[in-house]
C-alpha cells in the first residue's frame, strides 16, 4: 500500500494561544499509522512551539529555505538554521513565492538541493495559472518547471522528495481541480520524471494543493 501525505501550510497565521489549540485538536485525531504522514508547515516564528507541542508521529516542515547557506543577508533562514530544529519538510518553490518574491526557476533549484544538502526533504510545488490552463499550457509548464530543477541538480535527489500539484487559480480561490485533472497532470508528471529514472518516476510522491477542504479530500485523496 502507497504511503499517504497530508501537508498543512500554515502560512502566516496564528498566534501562540491559537496554535496550542489548533495543534491540540490535531493531536487528537491523527492516528499512528505507518502509510499515513502528517506534515505541518507552521510560520517560522512558531516551529519552536509546535515542535515541543506536537505528538510524536506528526511531522513538521518549514514554509520556505533560503537559497543561500549562511552570510549577511538579512530576514532570511537558512538550512543549517532549519536542520538545528531537527525539521523534516520544507516547502519550495509555493506559487506565492514564485508570483510575490519572484523566485526563477534558478533559485526553486538552489533552494531544492540546499534543502538535500541540509537532510531536510523538500515538497517541490509546481502548477500553472488559470490563463495557462485555458490556453491549453498546463502540462508544457509542470514539465518546464521539473525539468529545469532536475537539470540544475540530479534526478538521485527526486528519490527523497515529494511534488505537489498545485494550480495557481485553486489557491486559496475556493476553485478546485477535479479529481480527473488532477491525475492527468500526476501522470504528466512520472511520465517527465521517467525519461530520467522510471524508478523515481514510479517511486516519488506526488501531491494534489488547492483549496482542499472536507467535502472534496476524499475525492482527491483516490
Amino acid at each position: 500500500m502507497k504511503k499517504l501525505f497530508i501537508v498543512a501550510n500554515w502560512k502566516m497565521n496564528g498566534d501562540k494561544r491559537f496554535n496550542e489549540q489548533l495543534i491540540g485538536y490535531i493531536n487528537e485525531q491523527v492516528f499512528k499509522n505507518s502509510n499515513l504522514e502528517v506534515i505541518i508547515c507552521p510560520p517560522f516564528t512558531y516551529l519552536s512551539q509546535i515542535l515541543k507541542l506536537k505528538i510524536s508521529c506528526i511531522k513538521i516542515g518549514a514554509q520556505n529555505i533560503s537559497e543561500k547557506q549562511d552570510g549577511a543577508f538579512t530576514g532570511e533562514i537558512s538550512g543549517p538554521m532549519l536542520q538545528d530544529l531537527k525539521l523534516d519538510y520544507v516547502i519550495i518553490g509555493h506559487s506565492e513565492r514564485r508570483q510575490m518574491y519572484n523566485e526563477d526557476d534558478n533559485v526553486i533549484a538552489r533552494k531544492f538541493e540546499l534543502a538535500h544538502q541540509n537532510k531536510l526533504t523538500p515538497i517541490l510545488c509546481v502548477g500553472e495559472s488559470l490563463n495557462e490552463r485555458n490556453h491549453g499550457q498546463t502540462l508544457s509548464v509542470v514539465e518546464s518547471q521539473i525539468k529545469s530543477v532536475i537539470e540544475a541538480t540530479q534526478i538521485e535527489l527526486f528519490a527523497k522528495s515529494i511534488i505537489a500539484y498545485e494550480p495557481v487559480w485553486a489557491i486559496g480561490t475556493g476553485q478546485t481541480a477535479t479529481s480527473f485533472q488532477a491525475e492527468e497532470v500526476h501522470s504528466s508528471i512520472r511520465t517527465i520524471i521517467e525519461a530520467y529514472d522510471s524508478n523515481v518516476a514510479t517511486s516519488i510522491p506526488i501531491l494534489y494543493g488547492g483549496s482542499v477542504n472536507a467535502a472534496n479530500c476524499k475525492d482527491l485523496f483516490t
